[in-house]
């Protein structure tokens, strides 16, 4: 099942999206559901899949404005240098634990909108990530019930101020910029996603192919960041975790290559979708 969070007329809701359109879940769960966030906190993933069983879509897809899967999560946690070939093409030296860093809620746009570089940078990178979004909360996961804490699988755009993100060792300024991470178009469910699963990951900017990836190239695996961050914080749901990005990032390419207005990038997951933005001037 596909769940995205959109804007409509009538305002900001979420459902399910279907081939035919998207299903109003948001209208229908009421107050005790209003966003997707709240769906997920309510344990009623199943209970949303029962709604829209055989109903009649409430809008065609051509008409609702995609939101970030998650607009208000508690957290977004992000995983740098996780994959070896970009560890590689950074010159960064292997760690012992992933490198963490933490995106804010405001920082995120959806699917089909402008992703902004900002005024300040000319050194706007694409960094093709997938995302995992937490289900069940915990704290100190281990890597054996992992999985059962993930309630589904997203695309995300890390996209990155480059001399922003080199202005300390620290990268939060590159990676907070507004609408500067794309995130979705929608989550597909973990019940179509299987455990273990080897999800591919493919960025093309204007149509040309720059990073191509799968889950069992990265050096720390979905289990592992899991069992580490959630030593760190509790995960509650709806939290995310985008997992890394791998080589042929922009800025490592000679000569570099950065997105510029006008440029359509795009990430791609088999089993999940296809995340699209063109990029607008701030």
């Amino acid at each position: 099942m596909k769940l995205a969070s959109f804007k409509v007329p009538s305002g900001s809701t979420y459902g399910v999206i279907t081939d035919k359109g998207a299903i109003d879940i948001g209208k229908r769960m009421g107050t005790r559901a209003p966003t997707l966030r709240a769906l997920i906190e309510a344990d009623a993933i199943a209970e949303a899949g029962r709604i829209a069983a055989g109903t009649t879509p409430d809008y065609p897809l051509d008409s609702i404005q995609y939101l970030p899967v998650i607009p208000n999560p508690d957290k977004i946690l992000c995983v740098g240098l996780n994959y070896e070939e970009h560890r590689v093409e950074t010159g960064r030296e292997k760690t012992e634990n992933p490198a963490i860093f933490i995106r804010v809620p405001e920082s995120q746009t959806g699917h089909g909108q402008p992703i902004i570089r900002p005024r300040e940078s000319k050194m706007f990178d694409y960094e093709g990530e997938i995302a995992v979004i937490i289900g069940k909360p915990g704290r100190r996961i281990s890597q054996a019930d992992s999985w059962n804490h993930i309630v589904g699988y997203s695309c995300y755009n890390d996209g990155s101020v480059r001399d922003w993100q080199r202005h300390t060792v620290q990268w939060t300024a590159g990676k907070n910029f507004s609408w500067t991470g794309p995130f979705g178009p929608w989550m597909v469910t973990a019940d179509e996603i299987p455990a273990g699963t080897k999800l591919t990951l493919v960025t093309r900017l204007n149509g040309k192919e720059m990073q191509r990836a799968d889950t069992d190239m990265m050096i720390f695996k979905i289990p592992a960041l899991i069992e580490y961050l959630s030593t760190v914080t509790t995960l509650l749901p709806g939290d995310v975790i985008v997992t890394g990005t791998p080589g042929g990032v922009g800025a490592r390419r000679n000569p570099p290559v950065f997105m510029n207005p006008g440029d359509r990038v795009e990430v791609e997951i088999d089993k999940v979708g296809v995340l699209s933005n063109v990029v607008a001037s701030d």
